[in-house]
């Protein structure tokens, strides 16, 4: 008896983190064939719902999803290589998809690009419901970001299905979502 009360002791002692991370099936990434999620996301302002699968069945493109909007990788280097790239006026819509508010966004793409000529849209999933639906929510950096955010990841988009997938391995990096690796 005293052992099953030690046993119940260091249980209820384990944070909740040890016992969220174990998981009996292996995550399930967005892939391949998949279908966009038919969820609204925010551009500009909360009074402008988009739906991301309504908008790839107009047309074929990338959804680029990035950990935040104003971080240093993402502002500095990820998503201006879209921005700058020879090939991004042939690949379609694009769009920019951050775990913020649409005012941080709509802030965001006003500073990346100002006068609006790249054609890239920039929009907000502040519940990160769109980001969990494609199973690319991470939250290892909660204390930085505050809570769940996207993991960093370009996703090429035809007819509403996801034909290739460029999900960077640690959350965060840039080794395969870069637009060099995206849109050549």
């Amino acid at each position: 008896m005293a052992f099953r009360s030690s046993l119940r002791r260091i249980a209820l002692a384990r944070p909740a983190s040890v016992a969220r991370g174990f998981h009996s099936t292996p995550r399930a990434l967005v892939k391949k064939g998949d279908e966009i999620p038919s969820l609204e996301v925010f551009e500009n302002s909360a009074g402008t719902k988009v739906n991301l699968a309504e908008e790839f069945q107009k047309g074929n493109g990338y959804i680029v999803g990035v950990p935040g909007a104003f971080t240093g990788t993402c502002s500095g280097t990820h998503i201006p290589s879209y921005i700058n790239h020879p090939n991004l006026k042939k690949a379609g819509q694009v769009f920019v998809v951050a775990v913020n508010d649409p005012f941080v966004m709509k802030a965001w793409a006003d500073q990346l690009d100002p006068a609006g000529e790249t054609g890239i849209r920039f929009v907000a999933d502040p519940t990160a419901e769109f980001t969990k639906a494609l199973d690319l929510g991470f939250d290892e950096a909660a204390a930085i970001f505050g809570g769940v955010r996207s993991k960093r990841y370009a996703l090429k988009v035809e007819d509403g299905k996801v034909t290739a997938t460029f999900v960077e391995p640690d959350s965060t990096g840039t080794a395969v979502s870069m637009a060099e690796q995206v849109l050549n």
